[in-house]
């Protein structure tokens, strides 16, 4: 047995192999299941509810990852883009399961106007309750405030990980291995190629903030009902920073949230002193990024309480507990996404999840927005599926995807899909005794439709 452990920058995480004999055997399960966002609830709700014994780890007190620790607030990629017309969605499933829980706890609004397309926003305590139900309820053994400290491979096959808590080191065995953690944590550990997206270029992190306080009729009265900042507002960001507000994004994104005088604001652009791309992968990137991003938003908070109609009283509720990360590691996969089956919503066979979200680039001055309208393309299961190793497959934003391509896949309802396509080809693999890679996906595919997705 090989305990195989994954660095950056100088920084080294693991046990030594010989130390593993020694560690206490905290469970031994089917699926460990490491990260608790979307994917991995997904992932381990339905993996226990196909009668799958199940461990989740997650280092918070919390599920809910970038959608509640980082505050994206919204469940982006539910529906087709289009010029005019009502909102058509086109993902159900699990994704749509979560979205009626969290809209019989009065946890999500409807349908908002985002440029071409529309997204809804969640509160974020009932989406911790929401996944809380779900996991329980499945009879998932959740773990909290654990992290994952090592992988256990054993001739190229995963066998388990070595998680860490307060209360010390042990060992999680498991058949099949779901990293749903977003960063590939897993995979890089265990020595399979990872990338960091073009070339090293990945996109810039954010840091969300919720507004209070907030005249929501007058803001409407100008702002309008588009969540994308109208003309206006760019350019009195672009006076406000010739006077000396530190706004370094002129165009910003501002939701209703599901309670009264509130918004949700994204607005923030973080990257390092020295204009270097900051790779939150790195604890001191991530630091830089988290002290940056609190000042630019009392920078924003200011602004609109200066310069936009309705927030003349507002203040700052919160912000997220992490910056918003949109991009660190992807796995090279069996098989690829590519920028071209996006960009020609190429449909497949073996497709578990559609998405008609723009190909939204945020790495330079301002978001680039690349729109497909009134069409989709499919995601292949086998983006899921790194090329090495046996027993292990993804869920979230880590997908073997091309830069461009995941600028487009990353969003929430998407990763509520692969951590449910995960699940669905664990299921496969354990009941067929099958690896990954031998699955088909059009099996995985069926699964999915008999539970509930649009695929």
């Amino acid at each position: 047995m090989s305990d195989m452990v994954d660095g950056f920058a100088g920084w080294r995480l693991g046990t030594a192999a010989h130390d593993v004999s020694r560690l206490e055997v905290l469970a031994e399960v089917d699926v460990v299941v490491t990260g608790g966002g979307a994917a991995g609830v997904a992932a381990a709700t339905v993996c226990a509810e196909n009668g799958l014994s199940v461990v989740l780890i997650e280092r918070y007190g919390f599920c809910g990852g970038a959608a509640v620790a980082g505050m994206s607030g919204t469940i982006c990629g539910l529906y087709l883009a289009a010029d005019d017309g009502e909102p058509q969605q086109i993902v159900h499933g699990f994704t749509e399961r979560f979205r009626q829980a969290l809209a019989a706890g009065a946890g999500v609004t409807g349908p908002q106007r985002y440029g071409r397309t529309w997204t809804v926003a969640h509160d974020p305590l009932v989406w911790r309750e929401v996944a809380d139900d779900l996991l329980e309820g499945a009879g998932v053994r959740i773990l909290l405030h654990t992290v994952v400290s090592g992988v256990l491979v054993e001739d190229g096959r995963h066998t388990g990980v070595i998680v860490e808590s307060n209360a010390g080191r042990a060992v999680v065995r498991a058949a099949r291995t779901i990293d749903a953690s977003g960063d590939a944590a897993v995979v890089a550990r265990a020595g399979h190629a990872t990338r960091f997206g073009d070339d090293g270029r990945i996109q810039n992190p954010t840091m969300f903030f919720r507004l209070g306080n907030v005249d929501l009729d007058h803001f409407h009265e100008t702002y309008g009902s588009d969540t994308i900042c109208p003309p206006w507002v760019s350019s009195a960001i672009e006076s406000a920073r010739e006077e000396g507000l530190d706004l370094p994004r002129s165009h910003i994104w501002l939701f209703d949230t599901t309670r009264p005088a509130e918004l949700l604001v994204n607005a923030t652009r973080l990257v390092g002193r020295d204009g270097r791309m900051l790779n939150v992968i790195d604890p001191e990137d991530f630091t830089e990024a988290e002290i940056e991003g609190r000042r630019q938003v009392r920078a924003y908070a200011r602004f609109l309480r200066e310069r936009v109609p309705g927030c003349a009283e507002a203040f700052v509720i919160d912000t997220g507990v992490e910056v918003g990360i949109r991009q660190t590691r992807s796995i090279e996969a069996v098989e690829t996404l590519t920028n071209d089956d996006v960009l020609a919503c190429r449909k497949r066979e073996d497709g578990i999840v559609r998405s008609a979200w723009p190909i939204e680039l945020h790495a330079g001055a301002r978001p680039e927005l690349h729109w497909l309208i009134g069409d989709y393309y499919e995601v292949p299961y086998l983006s899921l599926v790194p090329r090495t190793g046996e027993n292990i497959v993804v869920a979230g934003r880590c997908l073997g995807a091309q830069h461009a391509a995941l600028a487009s896949a990353r969003v929430t309802a998407q990763c509520f899909e692969y951590g449910h396509a995960a699940a669905a080809a664990t299921v496969l693999s354990l009941r067929e005794d099958k690896p990954y890679r031998s699955i088909a996906g059009r099996e995985v595919r069926a699964a999915m439709r008999t539970a509930g997705s649009s695929i």
